[in-house]
């Protein structure tokens, strides 16, 4: 199926008009003598720009989210999903959240100096440091740029407790660093794993790791003695909601800890982006979809309101939820939320420090 394989997540690419950026219309002629020309013009591919904050941990003080603090490596993902409700902030680089947040890519190589020098701050408060809140840490360019595996040590070296939210397998490969971590209670993972369905999948999601590869991931993580969570973020209504007892099980199955779900948000220029998506993809339900998720989003294609935006509302929602406590319940899937001990931190020793 390789070869059906939909090589972007977003069919277009307009810009934001929120911060009165211009519109990137193509001269649809132009295209045409180009192809004409040249013949079938090769798809969009990434390219990497380097940013050098002089900060890397981000603050939040919502009150529906369960982190404080958190860290992106990357800006942008190459992973495509659709429904990704980080799309808006490329809109701050003036690039478009459609092919440009897929496309044109931003990495963060002095996030490891910088976490360190955070951490040796005096009065530094410890507590667990979110990396996947905004976009994957383990999407494909970290496989070169290993900017995730250089913050984990830095974390490692200080016993400071980290939450991974993930959609590649390729966490694996920083059990070496995690499971250590783990059996200090330093350390836990979610793989977000939204359809098991290879087509849908592939559509949805279109560059990230096939969901059974994800599944082999949990169970890898699980055997090395990581926490390992199941997150079903986003449940699409009428797409991808009938595959959630099926996953839950299979993330049973495969060793999980525990799941969440949260039904899809389509925030700003996500939810133009998504109905365009929905009517070259799913034409046959378009409609369906979208009256189905403002049921759940009171009327709206989406609710930014705290605790409303993680829950939804209305029948549709409850039902949602009745059908995950049902199933987490049948799969041992409802245990409590880990803790993660924050009692062992030591700052980085000296101004070179240990760690070098």
């Amino acid at each position: 199926m390789a070869g059906d394989r939909p090589q972007r997540g977003a069919t277009g690419n307009r810009a934001s008009t929120r911060f009165n950026l211009p519109q990137r219309d193509v001269d649809g002629d132009w295209l045409d003598e180009r192809e004409a020309i040249d013949g079938p013009v090769p798809r969009p591919r990434a390219t990497v720009q380097v940013l050098h904050p002089k900060t890397i941990i981000s603050y939040n003080k919502s009150p529906d989210i369960p982190f404080d603090r958190s860290i992106n490596p990357f800006g942008g993902c190459e992973h495509g999903c659709i429904y990704c409700f980080a799309r808006p902030s490329h809109a701050y680089h003036d690039l478009s959240p459609g092919l440009d947040f897929e496309t044109r890519l931003f990495a963060k190589p002095d996030a490891p100096l910088l976490l360190r020098a955070a951490l040796a701050k005096r009065g530094y408060a410890c507590r667990p440091i979110a990396f996947g809140t905004n976009t994957d840490p383990y999407q494909p360019i970290e496989a070169t740029w290993r900017i995730t595996r250089g913050c984990i040590e830095v974390l490692a070296a200080c016993n400071h407790p980290i939450t991974i939210t993930t959609k590649s397998d390729r966490v694996t490969r920083d059990i070496d660093l995690l499971a250590p971590m783990a059996a200090k209670g330093l350390a836990a993972v979610m793989l977000s794993i939204t359809s098991l369905d290879s087509r849908i999948a592939m559509t949805v999601e279109p560059r990230a790791p096939h969901p059974e590869k994800r599944l082999a991931a949990v169970r890898k993580l699980s055997d090395a003695g990581i926490p390992v969570f199941v997150s079903m973020a986003p449940v699409i209504p009428q797409i991808t909601d009938h595959e959630l007892e099926h996953i839950l099980e299979r993330a049973a199955q495969a060793g999980a800890r525990g799941a969440f779900f949260l039904p899809v948000r389509l925030p700003h220029e996500v939810a133009p982006l998504f109905r365009a998506w929905l009517d070259t993809h799913f034409p046959d339900r378009a409609a369906k979809v979208m009256a189905t998720i403002q049921s759940i989003r009171g009327g709206r294609d989406n609710d930014p309101n705290f605790h409303t935006r993680m829950r939804g509302q209305g029948p549709w929602a409850e039902l949602l939820r009745t059908r995950f406590q049902i199933a987490t319940r049948r799969y041992g899937l409802d245990g409590e939320r880990l803790k993660l001990r924050t009692d062992l931190f030591r700052p980085p020793a000296g101004p070179q420090g240990e760690l070098f």
